[in-house]
């Protein structure tokens, strides 16, 4: 069977298929996290969210929420999440890329995210040195990253991280 993937912009009709991939992938632990903090203060961007579908499932997802990061307009990356059934293959890495360069398009000046420094490196995510940046709960500082769309933006993620209106 070979698989047809192709990457689109998210849709309302996609939403119930990015609840099961989140749940299926997190679990109930992702309502309390940090990042779920910012996220329930309002709705993700819808233009520079992303799914993967092969054939008419979808396999895969990437939201982006604007966000104040300390000083900085920018977005916040997450969830990412791949269908355990399409792992490994480059999906998540894709989204990322195809996520980082539609806020790059919109004027962003920064991404920021909690994640894994390994996974995240390689896709120009940085940790926030000194950890400056704060969010409205628990969170490593180590896995707090960034990624830089414009110069200088680093100087700016000094406070707290917020949802952006």
């Amino acid at each position: 069977m070979t698989s047809e993937l192709r990457y689109l912009p998210e849709e309302v009709s996609h939403d119930a298929a990015i609840e099961d991939i989140n749940a299926e992938a997190f679990g109930p632990a992702r309502f309390v996290r940090a990042a779920a903090r910012i996220r329930e203060q309002g709705p993700h961007d819808m233009a520079l969210s992303f799914v993967c579908v092969d054939g008419d499932e979808v396999v895969a997802s990437v939201r982006m929420t604007p966000v104040l990061a300390g000083e900085a307009s920018g977005h916040m990356l997450g969830p990412l999440a791949v269908r355990p059934s399409h792992k490994n293959r480059g999906i998540g890495r894709h989204l990322v890329s195809v996520a980082v360069e539609a806020a790059r398009r919109a004027g962003s000046e920064v991404v920021v995210l909690v994640g894994d420094p390994p996974y995240y490196g390689p896709l120009g995510f940085l940790p926030i040195v000194p950890p400056t940046l704060q969010l409205p709960g628990p969170v490593d500082p180590r896995r707090v990253l960034a990624a830089a769309l414009v110069d200088g933006v680093e100087a700016k993620l000094v406070g707290m991280m917020r949802y952006q209106r």
